[in-house]
């Protein structure tokens, strides 16, 4: 995992054969998958709300009569694996106890960033090229992994499941951002099918991803409360400080060392969101200093980039061995990979930063809200010193409850979007967020 330790060496480029569905994999997942899920990621039990929209939309799928995409939420990092292994095992059975019977096989291929693959090591460059999952770049143009997406869309015979927020996003309860890349893809595919004379309708599922603990998650919180005490060295210069008071002090003690650590002047009567943002930059601009360039755009757009720049610097895109390299280009590249590795320990913390803006938990917050913040801020202390989402610690177990929310139908959309393709993509936007966070508010309120 060329993430999480330094790296010295430029590498040859990963070769992924081309995504399809295995059946062997899938008897082999009915076997393991499920120990996998709760050793991994701890989910003791999975709960499906919204149970009708999730069934009818597969109904519909399967039978011919639509093509739908997944918009799910990626609040953790296993959603896709959890879903992947509920739509497989799980899913059918439940149907058939709303006395839905459900033809042909209950899956969806997901669409992935190439940088998992590079990050995750062999299990997943074996595994997800198997299940037909399909990667895209997010910062370069890539036509063929468009095209499959495309046509996975249009021609099926899976759904195809999509994280518009575009990457973890590290919490539940509020929708931090959009990106606009599900609805661009699913009108496109809606129209070129309406082109072609085919009137199946495309539509959009949301389903939101929620976590909740037991009496064990409250003794787990404490020992990571004390953990990242630790690492700040929080003296208690207070009797039984409350909670609240231990999140705001190890919180303080874990900006300033960012502040000093790009020469930031510290002012604790700003808010803390601004704090945030002189961080940001001035840690983007450390990682544009390290790679030599210059980037421009959104902030995101500059993310993207960056990190596109640091993997084809460690792991070199279309070269296929090292071997017919000098010894003086092969420690140029070298060179390049180990400045890129540094560069993304700025990068990796500005990916946790601009998300960690939620207020501090009070003591009669619900459990799930205490957890979740205590996670990023230990996440926040770990990336202060070059650490990775590998380094992130989860509190488990968990039960998860998997809420789904009525479709969002592109294809009845489309003579606005023909019309005027921008305000019809931030229509479809605004609906969705509705959309997540009704699902929050369902959620909550039958906890």
């Amino acid at each position: 995992m060329p993430y999480a330790r330094p790296v010295s060496k430029a590498r040859s480029d990963i070769k992924l054969p081309e995504p399809r569905v295995s059946k062997p994999l899938i008897f082999f997942l009915k076997t393991l998958g499920r120990l996998y899920l709760f050793l991994f990621y701890g989910i003791a039990r999975i709960v499906l709300r919204g149970e009708k929209e999730l069934i009818d939309a597969f109904k519909r799928a399967l039978a011919g009569e639509s093509r739908f995409l997944i918009a799910f939420r990626h609040p953790n990092g296993g959603e896709p694996q959890l879903l992947s292994w509920f739509f497989l095992f799980r899913l059918r059975s439940l149907a058939r106890r709303f006395g839905v019977k459900l033809k042909g096989q209950t899956h969806a291929v997901f669409v992935y960033g190439y940088e998992v693959v590079r990050w995750g090591g062999w299990i997943a460059r074996f595994i997800m090229p198997f299940l037909g999952a399909m990667p895209i770049h997010h910062s370069k143009i890539d036509r063929q992994g468009m095209n499959r997406i495309y046509n996975a869309i249009i021609n099926g015979p899976y759904p195809v499941a999509i994280a518009p927020e575009g990457q973890v996003s590290y919490t539940t309860e509020f929708v931090p951002r959009l990106e606009q890349g599900t609805f661009r893809i699913g009108f496109s595919a809606a129209d070129r099918m309406d082109g072609r004379g085919n009137k199946i309708p495309v539509e959009v599922l949301p389903i939101a991803i929620h976590f909740r603990f037991g009496s064990w998650g409250k003794l787990a919180l404490e020992r990571l409360i004390k953990k990242i005490e630790k690492y700040c060295s929080m003296e208690r210069k207070e009797e039984n400080p409350i909670l609240s008071r231990r999140f705001e002090l190890c919180r303080e003690h874990i900006i300033g060392i960012n502040e000093r650590r790009y020469q930031i002047p510290s002012d604790s009567s700003l808010p803390f969101e601004k704090r945030l943002d002189a961080i940001i930059n001035a840690a983007l601009e450390s990682a544009e200093r390290i790679l030599g360039v210059k980037t421009e755009g959104e902030l995101f757009t500059r993310i993207y980039s960056l990190k596109q720049i640091c993997w084809d610097r460690i792991i070199l895109p279309g070269v296929q061995t090292l071997d017919n390299m000098s010894l003086l280009e092969r420690g140029a590249a070298d060179l390049l990979a180990g400045e890129a590795w540094h560069a993304g320990r700025h990068l990796e913390l500005v990916d946790l930063t601009w998300y960690f803006r939620s207020s501090i938990p009070k003591n009669d917050d619900p459990l799930h809200n205490k957890v979740e913040y205590a996670q990023n801020l230990w996440d926040f202390a770990s990336r202060t010193i070059g650490g990775a989402y590998s380094n992130r610690i989860s509190i488990l177990p968990r039960r998860v409850i998997i809420q789904a929310a009525p479709p969002i139908n592109l294809s009845e959309r489309l003579p606005e979007y023909r019309k005027d393709k921008r305000t019809a993509i931030e229509k479809a936007m605004a609906d969705l967020e509705k959309s997540y966070m009704e699902c929050i508010k369902k959620v909550n309120q039958t906890e």
